[in-house]
């Protein structure tokens, strides 16, 4: 019989839990169900819960944001791109555009989508044109992007391409000298898709207990439970706490559509750096259907480098777990989601944007 959450917390406060235990919830999702459901305040003041790197609008290298705003300006097409990504900010002077919302008001034709089945109709209906889809995110999104270009599409969709895998980004932490975390929540959206297996380095090479999460809260207090049962038993395995979707080996069709259309390749996280085999890139079936190689003046290789925030932006600590929104200078006085200045205070997935929209605000 399952608990429900009340039960799930009356169990974790029955343990004999050390001083101070560290778990880090990779999923921006996650995030969101933590904070706007209280659970930081439900759990003893012990368990320390982490944000870590689930927002892919936060990692989303400058030089791409900056690439898509000068392809907007400067070449006779639509570029579309999901909602959030519009309002992501690039690093030049104030009188320069800083955000593809900026491009639009100065009147390139950007428009925002929730799927790729929108990128298509745009495209469809408007054939005299390329329709450039700047597509940011993790697997969870790159996969029916995927799934899209193996099915068809009109010769005059081009794709500007920013997918990344997570578990890399999980993997640079752990093997750094300070990882920052005792336990692993491991992202339910992305294991629905790539499958549970992903995350059994985790245990494997770290030796650090680890669950599969989903989003309700009953879900999340079972992984919160089952990762400090291993913790305290010293008998770490990846625990599935949303068998409901997540199987061990995923979706079987979108990894096929994904590993058909992409490939893996090195990738740049903003304000982080490259991560080896982190990002996704076309196949050379596809090539048809990239925008880089359509219009290939407006990468910017100067604007590759590591810690590309803004100054005085904390985001690319906020994203590595290292700190928390609110030690964060810029953490509502200079940056709010009316004028953000870091992507974390942009996107719903950002650890910044959740905390201001949840009562968080920074103390007096």
């Amino acid at each position: 019989m399952s608990l429900n959450a009340q039960q799930w917390l009356q169990q974790i406060r029955q343990l004999p839990l050390p001083e101070k235990v560290r778990i880090m919830n990779v999923c921006g999702g996650h995030e969101r169900s933590i904070t706007q459901a209280g659970l930081r305040s439900a759990l003893p003041d012990n368990i320390e819960l982490i944000p870590g790197p689930g927002c892919p609008v936060c990692v989303c290298p400058e030089e791409d944001v900056y690439e898509a705003i000068q392809i907007a300006l400067n070449e006779e097409v639509i570029l579309v791109a999901f909602g959030d990504m519009l309002r992501v900010p690039v690093n030049v002077r104030k009188s320069e555009v800083r955000s593809l919302e900026q491009a639009k008001a100065r009147g390139a034709d950007i428009r925002p989508v929730a799927s790729p089945t929108d990128v298509v109709r745009i495209a469809r209906d408007n054939p005299d044109k390329d329709v450039v889809f700047f597509a940011a995110g993790f697997e969870t999104t790159t996969a029916p992007v995927a799934a899209m270009l193996a099915e068809g599409v009109p010769d005059n969709l081009l794709l500007l391409l920013s997918g990344r895998l997570t578990w890399p980004a999980v993997a640079m932490l752990l093997a750094s000298d300070e990882p920052g975390f005792d336990c692993l929540v491991a992202p339910g959206h992305v294991a629905t898709v790539m499958g549970a297996k992903e995350w059994h380095f985790v245990v494997e090479q770290h030796q650090l207990p680890a669950a599969v999460a989903g989003f309700n809260n009953e879900s999340l207090l079972a992984a919160f439970y089952s990762s400090l049962r291993q913790l305290l038993e010293d008998k770490p395995f990846l625990d599935n706490c949303y068998p409901e979707l997540v199987t061990e080996e995923g979706n079987a069709q979108a990894k096929k559509h994904l590993y058909e259309v992409m490939q893996v390749t090195d990738a740049n996280w903003r304000g982080i750096g490259t991560i080896p085999a982190s990002g996704f890139g076309l196949t050379r079936k596809y090539t048809a259907h990239d925008a880089r190689l359509k219009y290939p003046g407006y990468q910017d290789e100067a604007r590759k480098r590591a810690g590309e925030m803004p100054p005085g932006c904390d985001c690319a600590r906020v994203v590595l777990g290292k700190i928390y929104p609110t030690e964060c200078k810029l953490y509502g006085a200079a940056c709010t989601p009316r004028n953000p200045i870091g992507p974390c205070m942009v996107s719903d997935e950002g650890a910044c944007r959740i905390w201001w929209s949840n009562v968080r605000k920074p103390a007096a």
